[in-house]
């Protein structure tokens, strides 16, 4: 007997899949997604997955995704899919990229970096995968975050 993932239909709304496996609470809060959030959102977490061993899904209804929205999850899930679902069916199917440079999306760790001071300047990193992982480099101070989704703003 085989067995099948089911996970029901959304009329209309944003699916997200292979997301890098734990991090489907994070794609919810960058989405804005909370307790008091009148989306419907289904999310499951560690389901087998052939490419990536384990992956999360999150289907939310009602709720399509803008370009900082796409940049942020890209950021913590490279490899996620994005389908987008009108009367029950994919419309429009595409991997996140990961952007070159984000501005305002993460905060420097460095203390004594320039966008850490009261200057009106924001954030700015080079983007990069280094071994499958996502690095983001400061355009300003130079340091290197390894874990990017501890500095998301």
């Amino acid at each position: 007997m085989e067995k099948k993932l089911v996970i029901s239909k959304i009329k209309e709304g944003t699916v997200i899949d292979h997301i890098n496996a734990g991090k489907a609470l994070l794609v919810l809060k960058i989405l804005g997604i909370g307790p008091e959030s009148r989306e419907r959102v289904s999310m499951v977490m560690n389901v087998p997955s052939g490419k990536m061993g384990k992956k999360d899904i999150v289907k939310v209804e009602g709720k399509f995704i803008g370009e900082e929205e796409l940049n942020k999850i890209a950021l913590i899930a490279p490899k996620a899919t994005i389908n987008l679902i009108k009367d029950y069916e994919v419309q429009k199917k595409f991997k996140v990229t990961l952007p070159e440079m984000i501005e305002g999306i993460l905060r420097c760790p460095n203390g004594n970096c320039i966008t850490n001071s009261r200057e009106p300047i924001a954030p700015k990193f080079r983007v990069f995968l280094e071994r499958d992982n996502v690095v983001a480099k400061c355009y300003y101070c130079g340091r290197k975050i390894k874990e990017v989704d501890r500095f998301i703003v």
